[in-house]
């Protein structure tokens, strides 16, 4: 940013010209949709991250399945989705919180996992993909019970 730049900036932060603060839902959102997953896990990582969102995590929670296993390890996906729920679910009360809205954070959940499979070596990525689909699946079918989704929305 040039002098300029900076100095018009300040004058607008000073007296409160048209720059507001994000709002927890377009933060939220922006970490959850617009954000590289490895700099959301930086972001999540970093003891400064921003006090008002839900960061804690209890990764994947799939019963035997946990959150890695010899073809995919999904712990980063999870935590972004564990992120996602966590604070849509409680943003105005719930309100945001809609059916259409939890379906885009799993078709990202999804979209993350199947990312981290193609890090992996082309003989095992069907497999990490075809696990990626179960996770996917499971939070379609018992995501809900875990967060309670507007159903007026």
């Amino acid at each position: 940013m040039t002098i300029i730049g900076t100095t018009l900036a300040g004058v607008a932060l000073a007296f409160g010209l048209g720059l507001s603060q994000p709002t927890t839902f377009e933060k939220t959102t922006t970490l959850v949709f617009a954000t590289p997953l490895r700099d959301f896990i930086k972001e999540a990582d970093n003891p400064g991250h921003d006090g008002q969102l839900v960061w804690d995590s209890d990764k994947c929670s799939a019963p035997v399945l946990g959150s890695a296993g010899k073809t995919y390890d999904f712990s980063d996906p999870c935590r972004r989705h564990d992120f996602a729920y966590r604070n849509f679910g409680r943003i105005d009360g719930g309100r945001k919180w809609t059916k259409a809205l939890r379906e885009r954070v799993d078709r990202q959940f999804l979209a993350d996992m199947n990312a981290s499979c193609s890090k992996r070596s082309w003989f095992v990525r069907p497999v990490c993909r075809a696990w990626a689909k179960v996770y996917y699946l499971g939070v379609r079918t018992f995501g809900s019970s875990y967060a309670t989704v507007n159903p007026s929305a």
